[in-house]
């Protein structure tokens, strides 16, 4: 298996007839539609045991070593989509259950009972994931206080979700809480923790996922209520954010650089055991009409095949930014010009040899909604 970047007068046959591999191979594995047109740069996995390989074509390092894979879904996903991608899974997050300020548990608008059940027919876990969503379907840290400062809400919200786990079947769950106020550090753990309590008798897993910070007194207000040390020890695992570096209302700029991404590992190793550590993994990327404009501009977000194949369908090459381990390009559409940044194999292969690098318990896909099935076969190759 190697990863390779495709260069100027490069045609799919072309690719095939040197490594001694299928055109159809690579055309599935890399999902290019007819009639199988590539750009210059773009990144593509070829992977056959037949192939002949020297030395310095070996991109992808072999290991014996397991690593969990958990990925998030709608119950709106496509049945196609999530059976291709549950066979990669260990883990399914089904997103999301939300709660009133009672300790009511909101079910997800659409029916989640078809992911639930394909997940376990399939041997993936399903774990249901808690988000504290308001009114206007955005993170509320008033929800957010309310619950964690309530003992008798909070002791509600338990036991609804002791009854899910029961009744249909959940695995564990998933504590995604973002914007938690500074003052609700302590109180945020410790309900963290009685999800934790009650969870562990019924044999299920309880994570919760971290705003990406590389220090403890990071100013923001996606970071004062998250408390690595505390949250690391009050769960089973946690998730690290680690993606939205580029956004849909900032800069163009890669949307999971690889330098920055290593910088929070680094600083969660200091609070939390790497046991316990999965990365998070970004399945998308975004596309910004320039020029940027703080406030004004707003990127549309787009899976990574899509995103390829825009600049094939524009004729542009895709650029490699090797600080950021991120592929890019810019293309123009009427007047008005674009920078997309978004994933590929390559660098996705970036944060999985950090899983490796730092022992890792395993990594955590947001989302799985797009299928990126070179990203599933990589997986494979570098943790199976």
């Amino acid at each position: 298996m190697i990863l390779y970047t495709v260069q100027p007068g490069d045609s799919l046959d072309s690719i095939a007839a040197r490594y001694g591999i299928s055109s159809g191979t690579i055309a599935y594995d890399n999902q290019i539609p007819y009639p199988y047109a590539l750009t210059p740069g773009a990144g593509l996995l070829l992977s056959q045991a037949s192939m002949q390989l020297t030395a310095a074509d070996i991109a992808v390092t072999e290991s014996d070593r397991y690593a969990y894979s958990g990925g998030y879904a709608y119950p709106f996903i496509n049945r196609w989509i999530l059976e291709q991608t549950l066979p990669y899974l260990s883990d399914l997050f089904v997103f999301s259950y939300g709660f009133t300020p009672e300790g009511s548990l909101i079910p997800p608008l659409w029916d989640d009972s078809f992911m639930i059940s394909l997940a376990k027919e399939m041997g993936t876990a399903p774990i249901l994931t808690l988000t504290p969503f308001g009114p206007d379907g955005l993170f509320n840290n008033t929800l957010i206080h309310s619950i964690v400062n309530s003992p008798d809400a909070s002791a509600r919200l338990i036991g609804e979700l002791t009854v899910q786990m029961e009744a249909r079947g959940f695995a564990g769950v998933d504590i995604d809480f973002e914007y938690v106020l500074s003052e609700d550090r302590i109180p945020f753990a410790e309900f963290v923790k009685k999800v934790h309590d009650a969870m562990d008798p019924l044999g299920c897993i309880t994570s919760v996922a971290l705003a990406p910070k590389t220090s403890d007194n990071q100013e923001g207000l996606l970071y004062g209520g998250k408390d690595y040390a505390l949250l690391g020890a009050a769960a089973d695992y946690v998730l690290l954010m680690t993606y939205e570096w580029g956004y849909t209302y900032g800069p163009p700029m890669a949307v999971a650089p690889l330098d920055k991404v290593r910088q929070v590992v680094e600083y969660a190793l200091t609070r939390i055991p790497a046991d316990k550590i999965n990365l998070g993994i970004a399945n998308y990327g975004y596309d910004w009409p320039l020029p940027f404009e703080r406030g004004v501009t707003k990127a549309r977000t787009l899976g990574n095949i899509e995103a390829r194949q825009i600049a094939v369908s524009q004729g542009v090459p895709i650029e490699f930014d090797e600080q950021g381990q991120s592929p890019h390009f810019t293309y123009r559409s009427g007047n008005i010009e674009h920078e997309v940044w978004f994933e590929d194999v390559r660098s996705i292969h970036g944060k999985y040899s950090l899983v490796r690098e730092y022992g890792l318990r395993g990594m955590s896909t947001w989302q799985i909604m797009q299928l990126f099935r070179g990203m599933w076969l990589l997986q494979n190759a570098e943790f199976l």
